[in-house]
């Protein structure tokens, strides 16, 4: 029995072996990539993006975001920054269930956080601090970030986060904004932040929060059978 223990023990270590060989050798940069290397790697690297929602949140913002990154490929962590639990009440009523907590996900990095707007969601993202956090560290790590309606002023210039940067907002809010070039705008786009301007234009900017993460092929090819103009 012994004898049998021992054999299987050195037979498990040889496979471990074998198997870290094999997972050196796939990813090895000398050699091309076959098309099952391929998958693996797209696999690897898919998008991780954040969005936070709280009550009063914009729902067809919050929900046309969350959508068409998806249909995108991204993998997104839909956030309750309320401190009564995942399912939140937007400002029309609907209700929505968050997959975590801001806490639990607050150590995690992410490729894009995107703000919805709608009020008082967005006085609610701005007063969480560790969403306030994360925001900072976002941006100055030089990741996208996204917020639109009433969260580029209620949140992010709160925050100090627009300094220097064009940006709109909901006409109810874009009077705020430092720069007043581009407040009419519907989607702007300054290096790695985008915002835009409410519901209307929340198609708009989830697809070019798409562009900015995949590419403009990504961003067509996810628009068109949404038929999108």
């Amino acid at each position: 029995r012994e004898v049998l223990r021992a054999e299987l023990n050195t037979h498990c270590s040889r496979m471990r072996g074998a198997l870290l060989v094999a997972v050196a050798l796939a990813f090895s940069p000398s050699r091309p990539l076959s098309p099952s290397r391929r998958s693996l790697v797209v696999m690897s690297a898919k998008k991780q993006v954040l969005v936070p929602i709280a009550d009063g949140s914009e729902e067809i913002e919050s929900v046309c975001v969350i959508d068409v990154l998806v249909r995108a490929g991204a993998e997104v962590t839909v956030a309750s920054v309320m401190p009564t639990g995942l399912q939140v009440m937007c400002s029309r009523g609907v209700k929505i269930v968050a997959d975590a907590m801001i806490a639990d996900v607050a150590g995690k990095t992410f490729d894009a956080i995107i703000l919805p707007g709608g009020m008082p969601g967005s006085v609610h993202l701005a007063d969480c601090e560790p969403l306030a956090a994360m925001l900072k560290s976002q941006v100055g790590a030089g990741r996208l970030t996204g917020a639109i309606c009433a969260a580029p002023v209620v949140v992010l210039q709160k925050h100090g986060l627009l300094e220097g940067k064009m940006a709109t907002s909901h006409p109810g809010f874009s009077d705020k904004l430092l720069d007043q070039g581009p407040v009419l705008t519907r989607v702007v786009v300054d290096g790695n932040l985008v915002t835009s301007r409410g519901p209307g234009t929340a198609l708009e900017f989830a697809l070019t929060l798409v562009e900015q993460l995949y590419g403009a092929e990504k961003a067509k090819e996810v628009a068109g059978p949404m038929v999108m103009p």
